[in-house]
Parts: structure tokens; C-alpha cells; sequence
């Protein structure tokens, strides 16, 4: 017999949480992890932009961790199940990147509309996901208890992705474009 893709136990409206608990499918910790999912996908997206750069590189660790706080984040918080373990180094990388990217980049004298090519726009656009995630995971912390680790992850991740699409837009021959208040 092969392998189904449907379940048909979402089909009253909940899911299924590690651990066995059942929950609505727009119970916040559902949102949180969705919103990280939608997060890996759209930094797939810059990945096939930079295939075969150190960049590249970071992401895909990036993602990896963002497999690891899904996991954390779609647990029952009284799961006994062992979940895979957060690479903590992987925010120091994201440290190290954000701190070498800004040297080489003119310094920020305005805020930046997104635009000056379609990798940097991606990366905004992954940013502004990021940021989304945070938000959400910071309310379910408010209500739940939530693995330090994830905040501090998706704070750090938001810089990162903000660096390196000021980085690509430069790599691909953009122009960064200030935003100048209309009077």
C-alpha cells in the first residue's frame, strides 16, 4: 500500500499536535508554526537565488533550524517525546555574517524600499515573514511556555535576512532605494 498525503482528521477544523493533543487549526501555536513554515519556504526561494554561495550555505543551516523550531513549536507542551536539538551556534553564524555583510555595505542613512532586484526583494519579503513569526511566537509565549531558544532565533534571523538583502541587491547590481518622506 503506498503512502496517502491525506489523513481526513483535519476535516473538522483541528490538527494534530506532537505529543497527541488536538487543537484548532487557528489556535496560535498552529499560526506560529505555519507562519515559520511559510518562513523556510520563502527562504528556499532566495536559496535557489544563490545556489553555490557562502550564503547559500547559511541558509540551508538556516532552515534546518527552522525544521527544529517547527518541531518544538507543533509540540503539546506536556509531549514527552524527545524533539531534535536547536544548533545554538547557528545565532552566533547568523552574528558573524550580519557583522561581515556590513562591512562591505555603504552605511544606512535611510530606510530601504524593497525593490533594487528580486533576490533583495525575496529576502525582504522572507524578512517580513520572519518578523510575522516572531510576533506570533512571542503571544503564544504570553500563554504558553516556549523554548528561549525560538525568540532569540527568529530576532537574530530577522537582522540576518534584513543584511543580506542589502547584501544581494548589491551582488546583483542593484541600487538601494531610500525612502524619502513626501511633504
Amino acid at each position: 500500500m503506498s503512502f496517502k498525503i491525506y489523513t481526513r482528521k483535519g476535516d473538522d477544523g483541528k490538527t494534530g499536535l506532537i505529543g497527541g493533543d488536538r487543537v484548532a487549526k487557528h489556535h496560535i501555536r498552529v499560526e506560529s508554526y505555519g507562519t515559520v513554515d511559510e518562513l523556510n519556504s520563502q527562504i528556499g526561494l532566495v536559496r535557489s537565488f544563490i545556489q553555490g554561495s557562502d550564503e547559500e550555505s547559511v541558509l540551508s543551516d538556516i532552515q534546518n533550524n527552522l525544521f527544529v523550531i517547527g518541531s518544538h513549536l507543533a509540540s503539546s507542551p506536556n509531549s514527552k517525546m524527545e524533539l531534535p536539538s536547536f544548533q545554538s551556534r547557528i545565532i552566533e553564524q547568523m552574528e558573524r555574517e550580519i557583522d561581515r555583510i556590513t562591512e562591505t555595505l555603504p552605511e544606512l542613512k535611510n530606510f530601504i524600499l524593497p525593490g533594487a532586484t528580486s533576490q533583495g526583494a525575496h529576502c525582504h519579503v522572507a524578512r517580513c515573514v520572519c518578523r510575522r513569526a516572531e510576533r506570533l511566537v512571542v503571544h503564544l509565549s504570553d500563554i504558553e511556555e516556549i523554548q528561549p531558544f525560538v525568540i532569540k532565533f527568529l530576532n537574530r534571523l530577522s537582522d540576518y535576512l534584513f543584511t543580506l538583502s542589502r547584501h544581494l541587491d548589491q551582488k546583483f547590481g542593484g541600487r538601494e532605494i531610500p525612502w524619502i518622506p513626501q511633504k
